[in-house]
């Protein structure tokens, strides 16, 4: 079985959530995790003057997605940051090509999970996950979240990302932060989770 784990990220903090999705997905015997980039829409010298060059150049190794990829996968987690409490731009393009999969009925029935991150605690990373169920939902797919039986998310005693409905970094409003344990292990969580359900779901 393949879950495939399809992500943007300008910074680098959907990325170390996407990796531990992956290597989470990877955990689940049987199962292999494919870890993909959706196409870059910004010019070089914008990435340069926004400086996220290092960044992006870290994440060069990772393929870039195709569209036919999706199909040929028994789940999907996607990652994306928020912009403005929705998915950024490139994911967006990137789902937007998607039409022929839909009309074809490609998706339907699959796990579909969602991963996050913003710069603030308050920063619209769960009506980021909510709004992008909505075209998971339209492809057909099985939502999947991230339940309460990964205990980390009720931690209280410092500031962390992931909420029930999917795993969550804070990158902080200079962009800093990196995610921490807590984090990495809901990604990680998250993506098993979505693994075993695939599992359940094809026998």
């Amino acid at each position: 079985m393949k879950v495939l784990v399809v992500y943007y990220s300008l910074y680098g903090h959907v990325y170390a959530l996407a990796r531990a999705a992956a290597e989470g997905a990877g955990s689940v015997e049987g199962v292999e995790a494919v870890l993909r980039q959706v196409p870059e829409t910004l010019p070089e010298e914008v990435i340069e003057k926004m400086g996220a060059a290092e960044t992006r150049k870290l994440q060069a190794e990772v393929p870039v997605c195709s569209v036919a990829e999706l199909g040929e996968a028994d789940a999907v987690i996607f990652g994306t940051p928020t912009r403005f409490g929705n998915m950024c731009g490139q994911m967006r393009q990137f789902l937007d090509a998607t039409g022929k999969l839909w009309a074809g009925g490609a998706l339907v029935g699959k796990p579909g999970s969602v991963i996050t991150s913003s710069g603030t605690q308050h920063g619209g990373q769960e009506s980021t996950i909510i709004s992008f169920h909505f075209t998971l939902l339209h492809h057909g797919m099985v939502i999947v979240g991230l339940p309460y039986s990964f205990a980390g998310q009720s931690e209280i005693s410092e500031v962390i990302g992931c909420s029930p409905y999917g795993a969550s970094t804070i990158a902080g409003p200079e962009g800093d932060r990196t995610p921490n344990e807590i984090e990495l292990a809901g990604a990680r969580f998250q993506g098993e989770h979505v693994a075993r359900i695939a599992k359940k779901l094809a026998g």
